[in-house]
């Protein structure tokens, strides 16, 4: 893996990422709201030698600096991987977006789409489904109650029904990039007012954002999408159309897995290598 450097972003909050300075098209992963750039080792470790990796902890997350939590949104999430762009002094860059992460990467569809060279969506598209938001409500800022990662690892399985034919090794690798584990206990790798961040937007009565204008304006650019078949945040019906409006769109329905993806599945790998052919 890339060793961890940093840049400052405008308002002067210090946002962590690391670079395999690989050859290859450049392909900068955003990972999910309460996730970290170590959701993309497998990425790093399976395509290193086609692309050069970029992995990005949003504020708030991962190495990065905690921030005033009114700043902890997709706008300025976008705004901060374009100052990132600009220090590494790289014009494009192509987006390995993972929930959050590729909501990110639509909206600067909108906001920035010439500095992007293509876009690869996993488990996240233009509508989110209303369970998925209600189950993240249920832990979002809130210590996990397992004693150890060990013992966490273990209650996975059960906790997630949607997903099987996962390794004992994988969700032990899972629950370290969730949590950190000291003397007294597990601890959250992000800020927990994230929590009161996106309380508002993802509240019974709010009215959700349209994204279907940013996933439009993607328009011309490669395009690729995972879904996991059991996802509570990707409906098939949102993938349907996704599919309708781009009929190019690279395209993967893992049946074994559901949100999110790890990206270590030969389905995923597929998906990915392919788009990593287009963008190339």
């Amino acid at each position: 893996m890339g060793e961890t450097a940093y840049v400052t972003a405008k308002d002067g909050v210090r946002l962590a990422y690391d670079d395999t300075g690989g050859a290859g098209p450049v392909l900068l992963c955003l990972a999910g709201l309460t996730r970290n750039r170590e959701d993309f080792d497998f990425v790093v470790r399976d395509f290193r030698d086609q692309a050069r990796i970029i992995r990005l902890d949003f504020r708030g997350r991962g190495g990065s600096d905690y921030a005033d939590p009114a700043t902890y949104t997709p706008l300025q999430e976008a705004e901060d991987v374009v100052t990132l762009l600009d220090h590494l002094g790289l014009a494009q860059a192509a987006i390995l977006g993972t929930s959050r992460g590729g909501i990110v990467a639509m909206i600067m569809g909108l906001t920035a789409r010439a500095r992007l060279s293509g876009v690869c969506l996993n488990d996240i598209g233009p509508e989110i489904m209303p369970e998925g938001l209600s189950a993240i409500m249920g832990y979002i800022g809130r210590r996990p109650k397992f004693r150890n990662l060990a013992e966490a690892a273990a209650a996975m399985p059960d906790l997630h029904p949607s997903f099987h034919n996962v390794s004992s090794e994988t969700w032990a690798a899972h629950v370290a990039r969730l949590w950190r584990e000291d003397e007294a206990g597990l601890h959250l790798r992000y800020d927990p007012r994230l929590r009161e961040a996106v309380a508002p937007a993802f509240a019974a009565d709010a009215k959700p954002a349209d994204l279907w204008p940013c996933f439009d304006a993607l328009a011309a650019l490669p395009l690729a999408l995972i879904r996991g078949a059991g996802s509570n945040i990707l409906s098939r019906e949102v993938a349907d159309e996704m599919r309708a409006r781009r009929p190019d769109m690279i395209y993967a329905d893992l049946p074994d897995r559901g949100h999110v993806p790890f990206l270590d599945e030969p389905a995923s790998q597929a998906v990915i290598s392919q788009f990593l052919k287009e963008i190339a």
